[in-house]
Order: C-alpha cells, then sequence, then structure tokens
C-alpha cells in the first residue's frame, strides 16, 4: 500500500493557538501509519477575503494557488476547526471559499481541491464542548462540496489547561484518541487510492 499524503492544519492563525497544537499531535498519528504529511499555517498564507469582483478583476491571488495546489497534491486533511459563535472561523472558511474557485482551465464547480479528498476533523476550546457546535458546520459545509468526512472526530474542553508544557494533552486518553485521528485519516487516504 502506498502511503498517504496527508496536508494538516487549524483553521487559526493565533501563535498559540490550541487548535494549531491539536492538529500538531494528529500529524504525529499520521507519521506513525506512514503517512508522508505537510504542515500549513495560514499565517505563512494570507488571503484576502473573498471577492468575485477582485477575482475577476485580477484572477486568482497567489496564495490562493498556492492553497490550492497543496491541497490538490494530498490525498487528506487533518484539520484542527476553533469555533466561534457556535461556528466555523472565518479564516477556515475564507480558505474553503477561495479553494473552491476554479482556474481558467477547470470547469465550473469542479471543487478539484476537494473532490475525493478524505478528512478528519477535531477541535479544541475553552468551553465545555470543546467546539463540537462548529465541527457540525465544517462537516456540513466540507460534506457538501465533495469531501469524505470520516465520523472518527474529537472535541477537547477546557482547552486553556488541556495542554502540557511540551503542547501535548496532559489526559493520555485524549492524547490517544488524537493520535488515533491522524493514524486512521492516512490509513484510510492509502487504502481509497490504491
Amino acid at each position: 500500500m502506498t502511503a498517504a499524503k496527508i496536508l494538516a492544519f487549524a483553521g487559526s492563525a493565533r501563535q498559540g493557538s490550541y487548535n494549531k497544537k491539536l492538529v500538531k499531535i494528529a500529524v504525529e498519528g499520521a507519521k506513525a501509519t506512514g503517512a508522508e504529511v505537510t504542515y500549513l499555517d495560514f499565517r505563512d498564507l494570507p488571503l484576502p477575503l473573498y471577492d468575485e469582483d477582485l477575482e475577476a478583476a485580477e484572477g486568482l491571488p497567489e496564495n490562493a494557488l498556492k492553497l490550492r495546489g497543496l491541497m490538490k497534491a494530498h490525498q487528506g486533511f487533518l484539520i484542527a476547526c476553533p469555533e466561534y459563535n457556535s461556528s466555523i472561523t472565518p479564516l477556515l472558511k475564507n480558505a474553503i471559499d477561495w479553494a473552491s474557485r476554479p482556474e481558467p482551465d477547470e470547469p465550473p464547480l469542479a471543487l478539484a481541491c476537494f473532490k475525493e479528498k478524505t478528512v478528519v476533523l477535531m477541535s479544541a476550546s475553552p468551553g465545555g464542548l470543546g467546539g463540537l457546535r462548529g465541527l457540525a458546520h465544517v462537516r456540513s459545509i466540507l460534506s457538501s462540496i465533495g469531501v469524505l468526512v470520516l465520523p472518527d472526530q474529537k472535541a477537547i474542553g477546557s482547552a486553556y489547561q488541556a495542554f502540557d508544557e511540551n503542547d501535548n494533552l496532559k489526559d493520555e486518553s485524549q492524547q490517544t484518541a488524537i493520535l488515533q485521528l491522524g493514524s486512521k485519516l492516512a490509513t484510510v487516504s492509502a487504502q481509497l487510492n490504491t
């Protein structure tokens, strides 16, 4: 079986983001299964707010093209999703919106960055539900644009006290669960792409 290529990112730009810490744990689980993993920090790939007039006048921004290239080059995505007001973050929604736009050589609604991709979702939040309400919205968006979103997911509540000084989860069962999410995505993506 060929090793899966996984793209990992969090829907947060904040330097000390709980979700960046969380997705990096899942990355280790994917790597342990033999996957080739690329970690993307959206701070390194800033995008303007999606604007169809801007797209019509100037085409896709350079960073949108870079994002699309990364997404198309990987079979699966590990996504840690912060919850803003019980929903998806503007940063993550904006990235999805730009990535969904076709390049000049693609037909409209091709969704080349999303079709036949496999995703695992996770979240961490200071609140008691751990971002669970936002995950439902992200799952709905991705499912409707052709992504296979695996049913396995994990939400970590009270995130401000959940991580140790090495950015691992203090609760061993939670740490194991996040590692297993990475492993599961790597395994399923490899199986689907053999």
